[in-house]
This record gives structure tokens, C-alpha cells and sequence, in this order.
């Protein structure tokens, strides 16, 4: 399942609307253990065009 979520967000990177909605979706979909695996691939590929996005969605609340 992971490998459909990485297809779909690489499609709609284009878009913060788009992506942050399908990014949402995708991590009800990705199993716990393949999380921290999922999230460094986030960071490295779209790490520098929604870094804002990722921090909401993996970063811990405090």
C-alpha cells in the first residue's frame, strides 16, 4: 500500500490543496510499521515545497 500512497502524492505534488488532502488519506492507509520508513521518504522528496504540510501531519503535538 505504501507504494500506491508515494504514486499519488508524487501526481498531485503540484498542488498543497491536493497533496495535503491525499497525504491525510494515505496515512490511514500505511501500516505503523512502515510509517518512519514513509515519512523520511516525505522529508526527502517533498521536503523543500511542503515542509509546512509534513510538520503538521508527523511532527508530535506538544
Amino acid at each position: 500500500m505504501i507504494e500506491y500512497v508515494k504514486t499519488i502524492l508524487q501526481k498531485v505534488s503540484f498542488s498543497k490543496y491536493l497533496f495535503e488532502r491525499e497525504l491525510k488519506k494515505g496515512l490511514s492507509l500505511i501500516s505503523p510499521i512502515e510509517l518512519n520508513e514513509f515519512k523520511d521518504w516525505c522529508y526527502l522528496m517533498f521536503g523543500k515545497i511542503h515542509n509546512p504540510i509534513l510538520n503538521r501531519y508527523f511532527e508530535p503535538a506538544i
